[in-house]
């Protein structure tokens, strides 16, 4: 019990320290964000709901994530890859970005609603027994745990919202977290999970996560 007790109280220790953070963190403009979006509707739809399913939907994310990871995508083409999030396509998109451009872009993406999806009933059980329990033989943590039980995830804590996801995106982070492709997790957290779940898993819990209400 104690693998599975460990990331709910990690959960509220990181929350408490987010909480004294955010009094005094920098807020976006919804509006100015916006204005600047034009070029980010190509792949995430002109409100964050991508018509795609390889580019996440980002309407309805939280404010405080889609920051994080814009400042990362940027870490990451400023350092080869060796830091932050390294994505070639987002690179492009967020070299030229200022960190008040970041924050106004987030504030407008926050500001939308996430359209919801579906899930297939033949991964309903399964993945609703991953997503609320994990799995103790394998030291499987329950998502749950830091995504909620609606998997909205928790803004002051930055763990985001995943519900409502296109299946395809999540299994491709998955499977690059897994691989240790993707590595801007919080203390390694997901990297942890990742590495432990089989490609029915994932396939499973990417599809289970459309439909999640």
């Amino acid at each position: 019990m104690k693998k599975f007790a460990l990331p709910v109280m990690l959960f509220l220790g990181l929350a408490g320290q987010a909480v004294a953070a955010e009094t005094t963190a920098p807020v976006g403009n919804a509006e100015a964000g916006k204005a600047k979006s034009a070029t980010c509707a190509a792949c995430h739809g002109p409100d964050g709901n991508s018509p795609t399913d390889m580019y996440p939907k980002i309407a309805g994310q939280h404010a405080g994530y889609i920051f994080k990871q814009l400042k990362e995508f940027k870490l990451g083409m400023s350092s080869g890859g060796k830091e932050g999030r390294n994505n070639a396509v987002m690179a492009g998109m967020v070299a030229a970005l200022s960190e008040q451009d970041m924050l106004d872009l987030a504030a407008f993406y926050s500001s939308q609603t996430m359209k919801s999806g579906t899930t297939p009933e033949d991964v309903v059980e399964a993945g609703q027994k991953l997503f609320r329990a994990g799995d103790m033989n394998r030291g499987i943590a329950a998502c749950i745990a830091c995504h909620g039980p609606r998997g909205v995830g928790h803004s002051l804590a930055n763990f985001p919202k995943i519900s409502f996801q296109h299946a395809a995106y999540i299994k491709t982070q998955l499977e690059a977290f897994r691989a240790g492709t993707r590595a801007n997790d919080m203390n390694g957290m997901m990297r942890d999970v990742a590495k432990k779940l089989t490609d029915e898993d994932i396939e499973t819990i990417s599809k289970y996560l459309g439909g999640l209400h």
